[in-house]
């Protein structure tokens, strides 16, 4: 499941998405325009920074923006560099791998075995899908609902 952390640090880069090239955020404008506590956005940014997804400015006419253009930006590495693995467990992750310690045979347990199907369709969805890509249901979500007189 995704964790609250996951769920801000997507709502914020589909923020900086929708903003032109090289425009920053002010963290308090992220926040209060999608409902995340402040102080937990710092601490997601600050991630997102390191892991080199945004750039940042501090000092007067400082904040947010996106460090590449969202296209190159895959949601699979957001989540992983966030929340961690994508396999629901660690024996049927590819980058996190852990042996069950309970696991006798691990090569016909069925558990793992459907888990690595779960695992593999999560990551075939997310790994290839762009931010560019997210930013744009939310376009097309606000298309719909608008009427023409």
């Amino acid at each position: 499941m995704l964790t609250n952390k996951g769920k801000y640090g997507l709502k914020a880069l589909v923020h900086l998405a929708g903003k032109e090239p090289g425009e920053l955020s002010l963290v308090s404008d992220i926040a209060a325009e999608n409902e995340i506590p402040k102080k937990f956005l710092d601490a997601i940014l600050g991630e997102l920074r390191n892991a080199g997804f945004v750039h940042s400015k501090k000092g007067k006419g400082g904040g947010y923006t996106l460090a590449r253009p969202a296209s190159d930006i895959r949601i699979g590495h957001v989540i992983r560099v966030l929340d961690g693995p994508l396999a629901p467990i660690a024996c049927a992750s590819r980058r996190s791998y852990r042996r069950c310690e309970d696991c006798t045979d691990e090569e016909q347990c069925a558990v793992r075995l459907m888990m690595m199907d779960v695992r593999n369709a999560i990551a075939g969805i997310l790994d290839n899908r762009t931010l560019a890509e997210m930013r744009n249901l939310s376009d097309a979500d606000r298309q719909t609902l608008m009427y023409h007189i």
